[in-house]
């Protein structure tokens, strides 16, 4: 984890087993992960090189620091938000009653036929390259939200609405390489009203921000990770449901989509990050869930210790044209 401490000072923690103590020398996830590739070690095995304090209270400490995302970079640009989707068992069912109206009579919508190729073709052989999922750019850091804070519906936005997933992040080596640094909780934070308007509006609805979940968790996901999505209004459950992942409830395997995003060479800038959402089945605007300013998302899993909480909040402005002026 990494967090701020009221005096502005920067630490990372690392934990085990639920007691977390701060990796000495480090003050970011991202100078941790460049030493771990230039020694030519695991980032587990940096943290055991570089040494650790005395162990922290963390539900203590929560009041005197801020969390912040797990992965950030000094420079917003050089960090990609980006993801897949219909990608889960059970994904395209939402989707495809959202795309209905847009299906022209055909049997089967895109989003349908998207999925049942991934289902077919998503998990190859290892060194196979299999089936192409749905991909959508989500923005560079500056849509990077910390855990805790709100998110902001823009004034163009005619929605705002959770997607409870599992993030991976990587850091680009200076060779190119991408090194997967570990997986987070994220709220793909999205407006359905506008993709449901059209589906080809869907680049549109998925141009918002995103938060991660204050843990980076090291070495391999678990093959199924059962979690709980809520909204709360008012102190209130408003909505509650049961969300899957990992690969046991996924119609493509993590090597699969890591492939089809990083075979772009400008995907492998080197000194990059890469916040890479890997799809959901389970969202509130499914069962005719209306979010308001004020609503509290909040999306829990294990093997993660600390839930993701995040609010919704309305931009202040209204929404103007774009003032473009020629030069």
């Amino acid at each position: 984890m990494q967090h701020r401490t009221v005096s502005g000072e920067r630490s990372v923690l690392a934990g085990n087993a639920g007691e977390y103590r701060v990796v000495i020398g480090h003050t970011d996830t991202r100078s941790l992960a460049i030493a771990a590739i230039s020694s030519g070690r695991s980032l587990a095995e940096e943290v055991a090189a570089a040494g650790v304090g005395e162990p922290v209270d963390i539900i203590a400490a929560l009041e005197a620091v801020q969390l912040l995302a797990p992965i950030d970079h000094p420079d917003p640009a050089h960090l990609w938000l980006a993801g897949t989707g219909l990608t889960h068992l059970g994904s395209a069912e939402g989707r495809d009653r959202m795309h209905k109206a847009a299906a022209a009579g055909e049997q089967l919508t895109d989003s349908m036929r998207m999925f049942l190729e991934g289902l077919e073709g998503g998990k190859p052989a290892t060194d196979n390259i299999g089936q192409q999922p749905e991909w959508f750019y989500k923005g560079n850091g500056d849509h990077l939200v910390p855990p805790g804070a709100a998110l902001s519906r823009p004034p163009y936005a005619q929605d705002g609405g959770e997607e409870p997933e599992i993030a991976g992040i990587y850091l680009i080596g200076p060779d190119g390489t991408p090194w997967r640094l570990g997986f987070c909780l994220g709220n793909e934070f999205s407006d359905h009203v506008t993709e449901k308007h059209n589906y080809l509006w869907l680049a549109h609805s998925k141009l918002r921000q995103a938060s991660l979940g204050p843990e980076l968790l090291l070495g391999e996901l678990p093959q199924d990770i059962r979690g709980t999505c809520r909204i709360r209004r008012g102190g209130a459950v408003l909505w509650e449901k049961p969300f899957l992942t990992g690969e046991a409830n996924m119609s493509h395997s993590l090597a699969n989509l890591e492939h089809h995003h990083f075979k772009y060479g400008l995907f492998r800038r080197p000194g990059d990050v890469h916040v890479h959402f890997f799809g959901t089945s389970t969202a509130s605007f499914a069962d005719g869930v209306e979010t308001q300013d004020g609503d509290l998302f909040e999306i829990a899993a294990p093997p993660f210790d600390l839930p993701l909480r995040n609010s919704l909040a309305s931009a202040d402005t209204a929404e103007v044209p774009a003032q473009v002026r020629a030069l």
